[in-house]
């Protein structure tokens, strides 16, 4: 009972937050997932409400439950002296939750970066860590670049946020958020942000960037639902191609993506948090989804993230990866077709 009054005050005080500053979008009536208050998701999804949330949350007995279960997770072994010297390797290490860190043709980037224990505005309450970050801030290269694909508080984090313009280096690396968020940061005194909508593109040197559509919703304060858009981002470069999911439900974006910007090369694709599915099931996906996904954008290899970190919904936080591994198995593919890294692995890319 004392967890769940935790997460109610932990809502209220995301609700009264005033960290959420949104920039109004403009209306465009061209662009079907623009509205005049904000953003809207396009293939038949309604919104869920405070009151489905309360439902789920007040009759909910599964999560009292994961308070008191263990998971055998393993760190893995890394070489963050390594990290921080190369430049020459394509690499990936998952970090935890959607945070990962890719070196890609001598760039660092980083996604949707929590460093924090627990997912939420205040550290005293709210979703805690299982499992620590499998590198510290400390840990990290020099971060050219960083993705953040929407303002929740699992994706965009403020006080990792802000640890990071305060690196030596930090003032050289450069935010991509989705449409309405870059006032975030400039409330933050962050400058170095390019903000894209949908379909938008940056270039910068070898790397082209792009924003795309994905199926999920914002809100970081009690006025501020949809007022800024989600996002997935696609990196294309010369010899290797990266898409980044965000969260999303399942859409028919995804094979528009993989024919206009694919086939990738690696792909870092959500498998968690989606029970129960009357509640979660439009704005995160399944272990099959995933699958799906890695299929529609045409990926040769996907990465499992958004799982095993922070205890966010009903399903047991080991049931994913189990889950992928049997219709990886059904499907005659390689385990590495579709990774589950451990907290902290690393892999060489081609």
């Amino acid at each position: 009972m004392l967890k769940l009054k935790n997460q109610i005050i932990a809502l209220c005080a995301m609700c009264l937050s005033l960290t959420a500053c949104a920039a109004k979008p403009s209306d465009h009536p061209d662009k079907p997932h623009h509205t005049k208050n904000g953003f809207k998701n396009v293939h038949h999804y309604e919104p869920t409400t405070f009151w489905d949330f309360l439902k789920w949350r007040l009759g909910n007995t599964r999560q009292k439950e994961q308070a008191t279960e263990l998971y055998n997770f393993q760190m893995a072994e890394n070489d963050p002296a390594f990290l921080r010297q190369n430049r020459t390797r394509n690499t990936a290490t998952w970090i935890g939750h959607a945070t990962l860190l890719l070196q890609l043709n001598g760039k660092n980037i980083l996604t949707d970066p929590i460093f924090a224990d627990r997912a939420s505005p205040v550290q005293w309450a709210g979703p805690r860590r299982v499992m620590p970050p499998g590198l510290t801030l400390a840990d990290l290269p020099a971060i050219d670049f960083v993705l953040i694909s929407h303002d929740h508080y699992d994706a965009l984090d403020q006080n990792s946020v802000l640890s990071l313009r305060a690196r030596p280096d930090g003032d050289k690396t450069k935010f991509f958020v989705p449409l309405g968020l870059k006032k975030w940061f400039t409330n933050h005194e962050i400058s170095n942000v390019v903000e894209l909508d949908w379909w938008e593109q940056a270039d910068e040197p070898e790397i082209t960037i792009t924003a795309v559509p994905v199926q999920h919703w914002s809100k970081r304060s009690l006025f501020t639902k949809n007022k800024t858009l989600w996002a997935g981002w696609a990196m294309n470069s010369s010899g290797f191609n990266f898409f980044f999911a965000g969260d999303s439900g399942y859409t028919p974006h995804f094979k528009e993506i993989g024919e206009r910007l694919g086939p990738f090369d690696l792909a870092a694709i959500p498998i968690g948090a989606y029970s129960p599915q009357w509640f979660m099931g439009k704005h995160h996906i399944t272990p099959e989804e995933a699958m799906q996904v890695h299929e529609d954008i045409k990926s040769r290899q996907s990465i499992a993230i958004h799982w095993g970190t922070f205890t966010l919904t009903d399903e047991r936080l080991d049931e994913p990866p189990k889950r992928l591994s049997r219709i990886r198995e059904d499907k005659n593919l390689p385990p590495e077709e579709f990774i589950v890294l451990k907290h902290g692995q690393t892999i060489f890319l081609p």
